[in-house]
């Protein structure tokens, strides 16, 4: 909120990979703002904020290949690297794509105060 006016959103939940959810790693999911200055490091500050009081470790994100990241790292967040592939695989594959088919990086922020 800016001047009472709603500027952003995020929303979390499980890690959408297998591998990465063990029961203490949260996935921002979506982050979305409407360009209001530092918003995206002020909503990736607070989803770390919350998910280290619910009691999670880690807390990881992806972002496109083409993105820079500047936002996650002025969150105290860092990239843990390229991540997945650039579509879906398997059963789950939708029939349609439902994103542009770029690689990804992962970013993550450990919580415990121990570095990755």
């Amino acid at each position: 909120m800016k001047d009472g006016q709603l500027v952003g959103v995020v929303i979390t939940g499980r890690p959408v990979s297998r591998y990465l959810d063990d029961g203490l790693t949260l996935e921002v999911n979506r982050l979305c703002t409407d360009g209001t200055r530092n918003a995206c490091s002020f909503l990736y500050g607070a989803a770390a904020r919350v998910a280290k009081a619910m009691g999670y470790h880690k807390i990881i994100t992806y972002i496109l290949d083409t993105e820079d990241g500047t936002s996650l790292r002025a969150a105290g967040w860092s990239c843990a690297g390229l991540a997945g592939g650039k579509e879906w695989t398997g059963r789950r594959k939708p029939a349609e794509p439902l994103y542009p088919a770029q690689m990804k990086y992962r970013y993550e922020k450990n919580l415990d105060g121990k570095e990755p």
